[in-house]
């Protein structure tokens, strides 16, 4: 069985609900015959058609007022943000009516709106954004964030059948860099609102997502083999709604919790799990909660301030090291 990269893997997720479920289709800026920026939908127009897989105009806001059209008829369209960074273009669209609509007038709204998120790829301040944080109070909204190729497949699976609207934020830098291997024929559909325990430990929790799945398994592995501290790593996978159970679980485990994300540091997940953990764990806990996140500055260029910027696997040594030897 070859390995797959987590590009590959999202292509095979794509590629089988479209020959699954004729209802769904792709729509996005230069997904069909360019075959996307970064090539996901490469010869998705050429053996599904134009009908199903759409070029659009540059217009974030049409393209997810579209969608939204298209599931209350019945249909399960996949949106795509060229870059992520633009859905700030369709933010009313998404909150004020996409994420009210089942609720507000019954209307069936499966939709996904997908793309390519997140930094480490020298991108600068317009193409390497987490905007996760902005869609996190917004009730009606699914959002999830995978991690490796497997859970890139299953994952989008999962959220195309899912009868409510997904964020689905794909890391760019994970996509050729991360590889699984995923037999043939195997039906892989990840279900939403899991978390992933990636790493076991008994010292000291990490509760992560994305990009930052793999920089702490690397801080994991240094704390494990030069202070010999034994750290567990929970990989939310989905951040809307959150796996409760499982992040209780792992504090009530090692009573240690350090909270590393990409995103910024103000407003950022961290500050939600750090609240509900401390409402209804707060006596399994021997230490403050910790964060780890990008500070609060957008994205320089240059490497060297990027580098600075977002959270680095020393910075996790760093702080789990401390929070270990409170």
């Amino acid at each position: 069985m070859p390995e797959i990269t987590y590009l590959e893997a999202l292509r095979q997720g794509l590629q089988e609900e479209l020959r699954r479920d004729e209802r769904v289709f792709i729509l996005g800026e230069d997904v069909g015959k360019y075959g996307g920026a970064f090539k996901v939908t490469d010869g998705f127009q050429a053996e599904f058609g134009a009908g199903r897989i759409i070029d659009t105009p540059i217009a974030e806001a049409a393209i997810v007022g579209a969608a939204a059209g298209a599931a209350h008829m019945g249909m399960r369209p996949v949106a795509e943000m060229q870059f992520i960074d633009f859905i700030s273009c369709a933010y009313d669209m998404l909150t004020n009516y996409v994420a009210t609509a089942r609720y507000r007038a019954g209307l069936p709204t499966p939709m996904v709106v997908r793309g390519p998120c997140g930094g480490y790829v020298r991108g600068g301040p317009f193409h390497s954004q987490n905007p996760e944080a902005a869609f996190l109070h917004t009730p009606g909204l699914k959002i999830v964030c995978p991690a490796t190729a497997r859970d890139a497949k299953g994952l989008i699976k999962a959220a195309i059948r899912d009868e409510d609207p997904v964020l689905y934020l794909e890391h760019k830098w994970l996509y050729r860099r991360i590889k699984d291997t995923l037999p043939e024929g195997e039906e892989i559909v990840t279900p939403l609102g899991s978390a992933r325990l990636a790493r076991e430990g008994r010292d000291l929790s990490i509760v992560t997502y994305g990009a930052t799945v793999w920089k702490s398994l690397e801080a994991a592995e240094r704390l494990e083999r030069e202070d010999g501290v034994s750290v567990e790593v929970l990989d939310l996978r989905t951040l809307l709604p959150l796996d409760d159970d499982a992040i209780l679980a792992t504090v009530k485990k090692t009573n240690k919790l350090l909270i590393v994300h990409e995103d910024t540091r103000t407003g950022g997940l961290a500050g939600e799990i750090t609240a509900r953990v401390s409402e209804r764990a707060f006596e399994w806990l021997d230490g403050p909660v910790m964060r780890v996140t990008a500070h609060d500055v957008p994205l320089p260029y240059a490497p060297t301030l990027e580098d600075f910027v977002l959270p680095q696997t020393d910075d996790i040594v760093k702080a789990a090291r401390w929070l270990a030897n409170y």
